[in-house]
């Protein structure tokens, strides 16, 4: 079963909006609505092709991720090419790791990465980089999972070049080409403080509905399950939001 039916069917309320109470898309993205303004500039870092509202069929959520026509200005940027192909941008730069980012100090007042934080290799640049492209008062938010959650315990278990043909099986809806291989060193609360020396940063470990269960209910129910018991440092997932001071 696709991810959509599984929520219908564990979570009743998918009917109504089309999203569940627990969903960490419209959470993350809520927060990031809450500080936009008709004359931000935003930076969507690591924006790809926009697999993700591209593929949303839900309305309110795509609308939460589309920043275009809500602020003054949306850039993207991108070590791959897809990002020049991005309908969702205003403009795009394809970069290089371990390059300086393409902009001018303190342009943005909004940065967002969205699963990108557990690709990264030199976590001390990057994070650099991204404090000296925002505003000061400015906010970078991410959305990344838990080093210590089983959705990255899981992915480091598997070598990274079977990682598409694991995820083929375990999350159905995902295109090989969304895939890209994962490091885990900027995804724990201690890491990303350590990083972003200097800034506000606040973490927040939480689940949202089950997202790799290989199209079974039995597993999506046993995810769902342990979710509500683990302890919040065990939670699968981490909403990052860092304000520069």
């Amino acid at each position: 079963m696709k991810t959509d039916e599984l929520n219908r069917r564990f979570y009743p309320e998918t009917g109504i909006g089309g999203f569940t109470h627990v969903d960490g898309t419209v959470a993350f993205y809520s927060q990031i609505a809450a500080v936009l303004k008709p004359d931000s500039e935003v930076l969507d870092f690591g924006a790809g092709r926009g697999e993700a509202p591209l593929q949303d069929r839900v309305d309110y959520r795509r609308n939460l991720m589309v920043f275009t026509g809500r602020c003054a200005h949306v850039e993207g940027c991108d070590v791959t090419e897809a990002v020049l192909h991005n309908p969702f941008l205003d403009h795009a730069e394809v970069i290089t790791p371990g390059a300086r980012l393409p902009y001018e100090d303190g342009r943005f007042d909004v940065v967002v990465a969205r699963a990108v934080f557990e690709h990264l290799e030199d976590v001390g640049f990057v994070a650099g980089e991204l404090l000296r492209v925002t505003k000061p008062g400015g906010l970078i938010a991410a959305y990344t999972p838990n080093r210590w959650g089983y959705v990255a315990a899981a992915a480091r278990l598997v070598p990274n070049r079977f990682h598409s043909a694991a995820l083929a099986s375990i999350q159905p809806d995902r295109l090989p080409e969304d895939v890209f291989p994962t490091r885990y060193r900027l995804n724990t609360p201690r890491a990303l403080r350590a990083a972003f020396v200097g800034a506000d940063v606040a973490v927040v470990r939480t689940a949202a509905e089950p997202a790799y269960h290989f199209g079974s209910p039995w597993v999506y129910r046993l995810i769902r399950s342990a979710d509500k018991h683990l302890p919040q440092m065990l939670q699968p997932m981490l909403y990052v939001y860092i304000r520069k001071c």
